[in-house]
């Protein structure tokens, strides 16, 4: 499980208090969460040095999401990640990561059921979550 000396985990303590405070009102938090989205995005783009990365592909997608949510009739959005975010910072579980790991450009096997099965039910794994997951 990461801790709070791992830079990630702060970056996602910090967008469930940033999602928490939109949620409450303030919609201005949304608009700093999309501010720290695009930080963390870039953060990991420079170290990785390739969008392909699955920790920048997950960055990416939660900073378009965020963006998404922008819209009115895709508020519930916000819902959906601070759940998903307060998972990923109490329990180490990521449901977008086991997700985009479902795709084709990040699997080597074929989509099956079973697969999903595993993917979203297994355990939370230390590192990354393609490394994870037992094989077929």
């Amino acid at each position: 499980m990461k801790t709070c000396t791992d830079i990630s985990w702060w970056y996602w303590f910090a967008m469930v208090i940033l999602l928490a405070t939109g949620l409450a009102g303030y919609n201005l938090a949304f608009q700093i969460a999309i501010a720290l989205g695009i930080a963390q995005s870039l953060h990991y783009l420079a170290r990785e040095q390739r969008l392909s990365a699955f920790p920048v592909q997950v960055r990416l997608s939660y900073l378009g999401l965020l963006v998404l949510a922008q819209w009115p009739p895709l508020h519930f959005i916000y819902w959906i990640q601070l759940a998903g975010t307060t998972a990923m910072v109490t329990v180490d579980y990521c449901p977008l990561a086991r997700f985009l790991s479902l795709m084709p450009w990040n699997r080597s096997v074929p989509f099956t059921l079973e697969l999903l099965r595993r993917t979203v039910l297994s355990p939370p794994v230390k590192g990354n979550i393609l490394q994870g997951l037992p094989a077929e």
